[in-house]
């Protein structure tokens, strides 16, 4: 589970940074078992919020907390070195080692998380199953095409089994083949991890996401199921309610 309680992000003290806060008095809870969508334009506030998430970066005011499935709980800026045992990250261009080869990589990934054994035997098993990578075990990663690159990208994230997600634009780029195979990958991941995505790519949100929220200059301005937002805007799609929320002068807490 992710909460985020009041998080601010304050860049006024970096240099040539002329605005204060990129974002602010944000709050969420992304649920074990869910996949939550976090829209908004570029420039919105999206990347900070996930970066903080996983540690990047630490609040200028607020708190960010994750758990696991049994009961652990830890504040981020409080315990950055834990961070990495609650969640995993996929950016939308991942910087894979080119020459490696498949399963040299997800053993790497595996070591980097302590395992070692049969636990990282096992771990490798399970996510090249999740990713449907038996194929390409032994091709090295630049002889990849960009969807498969990308499930490699998934397969590290979760080889050690988080409880939290974070997908940043992971299917960007991505062709329709691509997409809808990746889709399927997110599916069967959300039976075990709190799943946060961001994507441009509003039918998958359609798609996947039984939650929602939409970023403007910093702030959520709407938050719901796709059904409840269609309402709240009297529109028929979620692409036609976040591209009126979007072009509206002003955000809703302003009104």
């Amino acid at each position: 589970m992710i909460e985020i309680k009041d998080f601010c992000k304050d860049y006024s003290s970096f240099p040539h940074k002329k605005s204060g806060f990129s974002v602010k008095d944000i709050s969420m809870e992304i649920r074990p078992g869910r996949i939550t969508a976090l829209l908004g334009p570029n420039g919105s506030g999206k990347t900070t919020i996930m970066k903080a998430v996983c540690g990047f970066h630490y609040p200028s005011a607020g708190q960010i907390f994750l758990s696991d499935n049994d009961g652990n709980r830890i504040n981020v800026a409080e315990k950055p070195e834990c961070v990495a045992d609650f969640i995993g990250y996929v950016p939308e261009q991942s910087v894979l080692p080119p020459e490696m080869k498949v399963i040299e990589f997800l053993r790497y990934a595996g070591e980097l998380h302590r395992l070692s054994g049969d636990k990282l035997t096992a771990s490798i098993e399970a996510v090249v199953e999740k990713c449907s990578l038996g194929d390409v075990l032994d091709k090295k990663i630049k002889k990849l095409s960009k969807g498969y690159q990308q499930r490699v990208s998934f397969a590290q994230a979760v080889i050690h089994n988080p409880p939290n997600l974070i997908l940043d634009e992971a299917i960007t780029g991505l062709d329709p083949a691509q997409i809808l195979q990746m889709r399927e990958i997110i599916i069967n991941l959300s039976k075990t991890c709190s799943i946060l995505m961001s994507t441009h790519i509003l039918q998958e949100v359609d798609s996947l996401c039984s939650e929602i929220f939409i970023i403007k200059n910093g702030q959520i301005v709407i938050s719901g199921t796709e059904e409840s937002i269609t309402k709240e805007k009297n529109t028929e799609t979620l692409e036609q309610a976040f591209f009126k929320i979007i072009s509206d002068g002003e955000t809703d807490n302003e009104k």
